[in-house]
């Protein structure tokens, strides 16, 4: 009798292990996305990583490393739910409208970018709010307060102040991260336990988010320009469109400036991204136990 093929999870067991993903990810990095919008908002001479931390706790107390973790943490698990059931969603199309009975690396950062470009839609809102409480010179109550603030001043739309540049970056990050991904599993020795199963998908993950973040921290610098300056009525922003303001930025402070936030940025995605990958396939293989054949 021949072997029947796994069935896939349902969709609750995708968003069930991207939620619970994502929260684990935040929880063990978050001090290091603050320091990384800090040093993206800033137009000086970049301190550094240690330099910015150190000021920080310095003048702020430790405490201000977790400011603003609440709207992260509330978005965490409905982003990273949308974002794997997405990119199973995505590539379940892509294979049936390509014809392709495997997943190529091709369709995998189709696959990503498509699944990026959904979860943007989702996390917009939550940003915003993130980095108008990150800034230094932030005077908010808290994230209450931001929405309040914000509607008050610029609308219901201004709730989704640099969608654009959000959409580039999560096209660009996912894109990367997957594509990655589908390589490096291709090129590591086949794991023969769970053990070697998961190491594997700790070292794919973790290479996926470092070349991730190479390909959209750019972007991520962009986006926090233009999300942390309120918009005023008859004023034309500063920074606006994405690839315009890359090239403002460029101009003004040097192409490396695109690169500010890069190290903690790169220190939370890389282990970051492989605490994700891993904590997914761990959640999903017991989905797979727990629901039994056809699915494992």
């Amino acid at each position: 009798m021949s072997e029947q093929p796994k069935k896939p999870l349902p969709f609750v067991a995708n968003f069930a292990a991207g939620a619970i993903a994502g929260v684990s990810e935040i929880l063990t990095f978050y001090p290091l996305d603050v320091v990384k919008t800090r040093m993206q908002l800033s137009t000086e001479k970049s301190q550094g990583f240690v330099g910015t931390f150190r000021n920080i706790v310095k003048e702020e107390g430790a405490g201000r490393l977790y400011r603003g973790l609440v709207p992260p943490l509330l978005l965490e698990a409905p982003k990273r739910a949308v974002k794997f059931a997405a990119n199973d969603f995505w590539g379940k199309t892509y294979l049936d409208l390509s014809g392709e009975k495997k997943m190529t690396q091709q369709l995998s950062i189709l696959t990503g970018c498509s699944a990026g470009a959904t979860e943007s839609f989702v996390v917009v809102p939550f940003e915003l709010v993130k980095i108008r409480l990150q800034d230094k010179n932030s005077t908010y109550a808290g994230p209450i307060d931001v929405v309040k603030q914000i509607i008050k001043k610029e609308g219901i739309l201004g709730m989704y102040n640099g969608m654009e540049s959000t959409f580039w970056r999560h096209i660009w990050w996912n894109g990367g991260y997957f594509g990655c991904i589908f390589q490096v599993r291709a090129m590591l020795p086949e794991a023969k336990t769970q053990q070697g199963t998961l190491f594997n998908n700790f070292i794919s993950g973790a290479v996926g988010g470092f070349v991730g973040t190479m390909i959209n921290t750019p972007f991520d610098v962009v986006k926090s320009r233009i999300q942390s300056a309120p918009r005023i009525p008859g004023v034309a922003p500063k920074y606006d469109w994405t690839y315009p303001s890359l090239a403002i930025i460029a101009r003004e402070e040097g192409v490396g400036a695109l690169y500010k936030g890069f190290v903690p940025k790169v220190l939370r995605l890389a282990p970051g991204g492989g605490v994700l990958l891993l904590v997914v396939e761990f959640t999903l293989g017991i989905f797979r136990q727990a629901l039994g054949p056809p699915y494992i």
